[in-house]
């Protein structure tokens, strides 16, 4: 199978190519080789690789920028995803595309599945759904995976923030009034992976295992106690530490499709952890 990916520069895709390469053929142009706003490059550059897959990483991820850059975030995560539905339908390439719990409004109390209505507050979720409205409308044969509080070693992301901040101070103050799902890239990697093999086309939500989900103030305590540290973290509201961009109360995903579909269970978030701070 010959994959290309998209956004091989970034946190997600420096773990997947890797792990794709073991059985597979992948092609990963740089971004700046491979620019999916622009459709005639898009076609371009999948007619002269011709790939049986397309995975794509490319995002604009500034969650709080995007409150004030819609027209970029929209453009990126919106059109450009529709150029690469339109390039895949036209040439019979299969898509699969990654995606947000930010589509969703956080205010039903239990986990959400692929069926929920979706309904993001805050731009970024805006222009994720586009994306995936944009593969629905134009595309036969995709995979859309939705996850969450996504990290890995290749880019700024929570656990990093928390191993900065710990350094810096003697304490930290996390919200604890928003709950999710941690997911390692390189757990993620591996479901993008099997999905991709089974021909089981539709949208499917895949985290790190967390039941219920945590807070971040559970999963900043965690990564506090796993690597040593003595900063105290203290608990705070998200009254008390605005943001630009609102988020989910509850943005906990239902993976029980994907496994299912799959047979790949999602490992204990702590373990994922752990194996990130190894």
């Amino acid at each position: 199978m010959r994959i290309l990916v998209t956004g091989a520069r970034g946190m997600l895709a420096s773990n997947l190519v890797p792990i794709l390469r073991e059985d597979c053929e992948v092609v990963a142009p740089a971004e700046d080789d491979l620019d999916i706003t622009r459709r005639d490059i898009v076609f371009s550059v999948l007619e002269g690789t011709s790939p049986d897959v397309v995975v794509n990483c490319a995002a604009y991820t500034l969650v709080d920028k995007a409150e004030e850059e819609r027209n970029k975030a929209l453009l990126i995560n919106g059109l450009g995803v529709q150029n690469i539905a339109l390039a895949c339908q036209d040439k019979g390439i299969r898509l699969c595309h990654i995606s947000t719990d930010y589509v969703f409004d956080g205010t039903k109390s239990r986990p959400y599945t692929p069926f929920d209505n979706t309904n993001p507050i805050n731009v970024y979720g805006e222009s994720k759904l586009a994306g995936e409205r944009y593969i629905e409308w134009i595309m036969n044969r995709f995979y859309i995976i939705r996850t969450s509080w996504l990290y890995g070693k290749a880019g700024n992301n929570f656990v990093a923030t928390i191993l900065r901040l710990v350094k810096e101070k003697p304490e930290i103050r996390v919200v604890r009034d928003q709950r999710g799902s941690p997911t390692n890239t390189v757990s993620l990697s591996h479901a993008i992976k099997k999905i991709i093999s089974t021909g089981a086309y539709g949208i499917y939500h895949f985290t790190d295992k967390t039941e219920d989900g945590i807070s971040w103030f559970d999963f900043a305590e965690e990564v506090v106690r796993m690597s040593g540290c003595k900063t105290k973290v203290i608990p705070i509201t998200t009254a008390e530490f605005p943001r630009p961009a609102r988020r989910p109360k509850n943005s906990v995903l239902d993976t029980a499709l994907f496994s299912l579909a799959t047979g790949l269970e999602p490992r204990d978030w702590k373990e994922a952890l752990k194996e990130y701070l190894g």
